[in-house]
């Protein structure tokens, strides 16, 4: 307000508009970048149309008036908290930019006779908007030029970008899984691994309260990982890559007890029976198991035909009934008999069971023959 009471000698229209500002006689109040807009109630009837101008900001001015804030936490947290640091317009203004508008700088316009300047109708806009900005600082923001996101969001790649100047750069290297990789290509004479041994040593401290956990679920973890890193040095990187889904299931196939499977289904989203079913598929299968029991793919036409020729000639000696195996894509079904066999990207073949609800659950360890695989889950259904 001092802007306006600078910029005029007729302190009688300012008390009126003061007046009027707080007799609730500005209407709604329209903000854009350079001016702010009301209708006013005067001695009419009809309200008059009051807008007050001001110049928005260049592109270098805010550049230095968000290099202002940026460079002391205070404004910021001040900001967030709605609230419009006294030091900001001092600092800003020490900076070259008028964050609050200069005497020169208001332009008030009105629909009345009044030649007042300002008259009392625009005057009691800018006394309400004065008390807007009390409360929101953005107001302020967006006459001159700038939305609060906008702000926010500049703030942010701000900050951002002198944390990235500030951190040490990151050390030349290998990734890890890409180290492993070169390093399996050609592995170097090693020493015969140790027999594993179960992992007896107590944490040396109790894990943090409120985690949710236990220290028997982290010598868990740590045994687990040590029998993963006794396999990757042996040679086998089939879980290698798992993504954390899988890696839950792997968890789950170990057997770690029916709290910790209740907590990985919780974990993971996923329903009882379909945890249950990608479990028995990994402990036949691995990960390839996972993709067999959740993938369907196609495969070359001609592996397909081979095994139902093999399949065919199988089932004649195994029964005298008659059968049909249905194909589709990578799966193989005797319609009648509740066996479906899957050819799973290892070009080996997985043997499901139907249960009594339908759903196709592994039943045996994969085997690159058929007619294998179809035996073990004959076997199993009790034909």
């Amino acid at each position: 307000m001092t802007a306006l009471e600078d910029s005029t000698l007729d302190s009688g229209r300012l008390s009126r508009g003061r007046t009027y500002a707080r007799q609730g006689m500005v209407g709604a109040v329209t903000i854009a970048p350079g001016q702010v807009k009301a209708a006013v109630q005067g001695s009419r009837p009809r309200p008059y149309r009051s807008a007050v101008h001001l110049p928005v900001l260049t592109d270098p001015q805010w550049d230095t008036l968000l290099d202002t804030i940026a460079a002391r936490a205070g404004h910021r947290a001040a900001l967030l908290d709605n609230e419009m640091p006294a030091e900001l317009v001092d600092d800003a203004r020490h900076a070259g930019v008028p964050l609050l508008p200069l005497p020169t700088e208001l332009d008030p316009e009105c629909s009345c006779p009044d030649w007042g300047y300002p008259c009392k109708h625009a005057a009691a806009l800018c006394y309400a908007i004065a008390a807007t900005i009390d409360t929101d600082p953005f107001v302020l923001f967006a006459l001159r030029g700038r939305g609060r996101e906008e702000v926010f969001a500049q703030l942010r790649a701000r900050r951002t970008a002198a944390l990235e100047t500030a951190a040490p750069p990151a050390p030349a290297g290998t990734p890890a899984a890409a180290a492993y990789a070169r390093w399996a290509e050609e592995p170097p004479e090693l020493p015969e691994l140790p027999e594993p041994t179960a992992h007896t040593t107590a944490l040396p401290l109790a894990p943090p309260p409120g985690t949710g956990l236990a220290a028997a679920d982290l010598e868990r973890l740590m045994a687990h990982a040590t029998a993963r890193a006794a396999r990757l040095l042996a040679g086998d990187t089939a879980d290698l890559h798992l993504t954390q889904y899988q890696d839950a299931v792997r968890i789950a196939a170990s057997n770690p007890g029916p709290e910790w499977f209740h907590h990985l289904i919780q974990n993971t989203g996923t329903k009882p029976t379909a945890f249950a079913r990608l479990t028995r598929a990994w402990r036949h299968g691995g990960p390839t198991g996972i993709t067999v029991a959740e993938q369907p793919y196609a495969p070359d036409p001609t592996v397909m035909k081979a095994a139902r020729t093999a399949l065919d000639a199988a089932l004649a000696e195994m029964t005298d009934s008659p059968t049909h195996l249905r194909t589709w894509r990578n799966r193989l079904t005797l319609t009648h008999h509740g066996i479906q066999l899957r050819l799973g990207p290892d070009a080996r073949w997985y043997p499901f069971l139907q249960n009594d609800d339908g759903e196709w659950w592994p039943a045996a360890p994969a085997d690159s023959d058929p007619v294998t695989a179809l035996t073990s889950a004959w076997s199993q259904n009790g034909e």
